[in-house]
């Protein structure tokens, strides 16, 4: 649950720095996300209301469901054990993800996410040494930008200092997705204070580390069982080698690395419409009011037609937006509007659900009490609105090209 800093992609497109081609032949794909979108209903649906109840996701019932489907390794490629999608072959098991219990949805998401940044950005040598542990869900990293005390760009607090062949990081992180079991977290830091936006580095850094402990935030709204902690770093130690890329390059690595985590919370916030107006549906036709379904009356027909829209103009949003990406091409305002259109939409839709189900539906009798609680998260997830608007004005302001 990271904010980040204004992207500085300006005049004409720019290639990512080191995309690694995936994608699964056609009919494979067809059988595999059938496969695991049949194991996402009968396997973790279930769980919902022991989750809900708990507030806590039993990863030792999880984690190896989620492992025999394949979810840790999504767009990890096959060389590291991974199931090798592209992002646009991703996204729509992103959004089915999105239609069960919220908290199973964070897990998966920002596992992947994760792991799909380190590609861009890691080493061979780190990837050979994380990558193949990540996609079969024994490793987990989690992104470490978003702080207490200071905003999430040039202003970070925490700093690395180098000390011979290691850095000895201070500061504090909070918010930090999947907290509760990662086994390593990309902590963003200051190596040179002096330089400051071109001074901040990512830094991978183990969770047993000495000076580094982990505490729960207290629980969320909605998305139960997601867990969002704080990280407290001090005087840790970790070698240079240690270091994603090179130092200074932090922030354009979280540039880009959340450019696509911003359209995977689009892809989140499409699977929660969707459901929510599968749902709608199906009541409107079964509940009666004077006679009549409900499904005959103009203002909730109204209803249906904007839920549909919206969704529509999701779909085709994500589309564009993966398929750019899958290319080769950073996408800022793309990534942006896509994530801003996308929490807007589910907003409404839900919204429009729980006016379609009426008081009843405000009880946990039906799933959409749950949906509309998981759906806010989306708003804060990469970065809020305003975030979203800067990042996009910004590019077009500077001369980004977005039909090039």
């Amino acid at each position: 649950m990271n904010a980040n800093t204004q992207a500085g992609i300006a005049g004409s497109v720019k290639m990512r720095s080191r995309p690694e081609q995936t994608g699964l032949p056609e009919k494979e794909y067809e059988a595999f996300k059938r496969d695991i979108f049949e194991a996402i209903w009968r396997d973790l649906d279930p769980l919902e209301e022991q989750i809900e109840n708990d507030e806590h996701v039993p990863h030792e019932i999880v984690d190896p469901l989620l492992l025999k489907m394949g979810a840790f390794g999504l767009m990890i490629p096959r060389r590291f054990g991974g199931i090798g999608l592209s992002t646009s072959q991703y996204m729509p098991i992103l959004a089915e993800f999105s239609k069960i219990q919220g908290g199973i949805r964070v897990l998966v998401h920002v596992h992947n996410s994760v792991s799909h940044g380190l590609l861009e950005i890691a080493s061979e040598e780190q990837l050979q040494a994380i990558m193949p542990a990540v996609a079969k869900g024994t490793k987990s990293v989690a992104f470490g930008l978003t702080e207490p005390d200071f905003g999430s760009g040039a202003d970070i607090g925490t700093g690395a200092v180098r000390d011979g062949d290691d850095y000895v990081i201070n500061g504090r992180k909070w918010l930090i997705t999947n907290s509760d079991f990662a086994t390593h977290f990309m902590i963003i830091a200051k190596t040179d204070p002096s330089k400051g936006a071109d001074g901040i580095s990512s830094i991978l850094v183990e969770r047993n580390t000495p000076g580094l402990t982990v505490t729960p935030l207290p629980e969320t709204m909605g998305c139960k069982g997601g867990e969002h902690g704080q990280i407290d770093l001090v005087n840790v130690r970790v070698p240079v080698s240690n270091i994603l890329g090179k130092e200074g390059e932090g922030l354009t690595q979280m540039e880009e690395v959340l450019e696509i985590s911003r359209v995977f919370i689009a892809a989140t916030s499409l699977g929660t419409a969707e459901r929510a107006m599968e749902l709608s549906l199906d009541f409107a036709k079964k509940r009666v009011t004077f006679g009549k379904a409900i499904a005959s009356r103009q203002a909730i027909q109204r209803y249906i037609a904007e839920m549909g829209t919206d969704i529509y103009a999701l779909r085709g949003m994500i589309a564009d937006a993966t398929a750019k990406w899958d290319s080769g091409r950073r996408i800022p305002a793309e990534a942006s509007m896509s994530k801003l259109f996308g929490l807007e939409a589910v907003g409404r839709v839900t919204d429009r659900s729980l006016l379609i189900h009426g008081g009843i539906g405000y009880t946990r009798k039906y799933p959409i009490e749950r949906l509309y609680r998981d759906a806010r998260l989306n708003w804060l997830e990469e970065g809020p609105p305003t975030i979203q608007m800067a990042v996009a004005a910004h590019a077009f302001l500077n001369g980004y090209d977005w039909d090039a």
